[in-house]
């Protein structure tokens, strides 16, 4: 388990943002980035996306449509890799999986595997890591981009963006990106992960994605 506890998220002290001002305030700053890095940090076991093809098949039970939708998006995850080299731009990820695995993470790891492959820097940790810190809950959903702004993304209970909170004091945005990388320093590749874990398994009924 790891010592280092995560920083205290307060509210009050950030700014609240719609669902669209907090994408389109995102994408500006991560645009922004050089020669940087930004790290997240995905806890919850099970999101609602939309927009995604993959994530609507899976929704309605149909896994093998769900994980032949992905293969769609290769030529944008070759051209983003390439856009990221070129401004020497690295976004990390530290995904935290709970056993045993629900429909989602099976899914968003089949997903992250693909993105590994594209040079993306995902890791794995298992909740036991996080333990000493959610005492009162489960952490936050936290992205931390170019070491100057943190975003906790809020979600509805069945796990729907409800836009965020963004934080932008520096102390505080150092800590949580320290924690982040503690994590990622502990965790394992997701592509090992995925091959020792994962790939075996099959695939959850619709039952299964059902009750998410």
């Amino acid at each position: 388990m790891l010592d280092l506890l995560a920083p205290v998220l307060v509210p009050e002290q950030g700014d609240r943002l719609t669902r669209t001002a907090y994408k389109q305030d995102f994408r500006q700053r991560e645009d922004a980035v050089r020669d940087g890095s930004s790290w997240k940090l995905e806890r919850r076991q099970h999101f609602e996306e939309q927009g995604s093809p993959s994530r609507d098949a899976l929704r309605r039970g149909d896994w093998d449509e769900a994980i032949r939708l992905l293969a769609d998006r290769r030529d944008t995850l070759a051209a983003t890799a390439q856009e990221d080299e070129r401004r020497g731009y690295a976004f990390h990820r530290v995904r935290v999986v709970e056993s045993p695995l629900t429909p989602y993470v099976r899914w968003e790891l089949h997903s992250q595997r693909q993105r590994a492959e594209y040079g993306q820097r995902i890791r794995v940790v298992p909740a036991e890591q996080v333990a000493a810190s959610e005492d009162t809950g489960p952490l936050p959903e936290v992205v931390v981009l170019g070491g100057r702004t943190l975003f906790q993304v809020l979600y509805t209970e069945a796990g729907i963006a409800n836009g965020a909170i963004r934080y932008t004091d520096r102390d505080l945005v150092e800590r949580w990106e320290n924690y982040i990388k503690a994590l990622y320093a502990v965790g394992e590749e997701v592509i090992s992960y995925f091959d020792r874990e994962v790939a075996h398994l099959e695939p959850p009924t619709l039952s299964d994605a059902g009750r998410e």
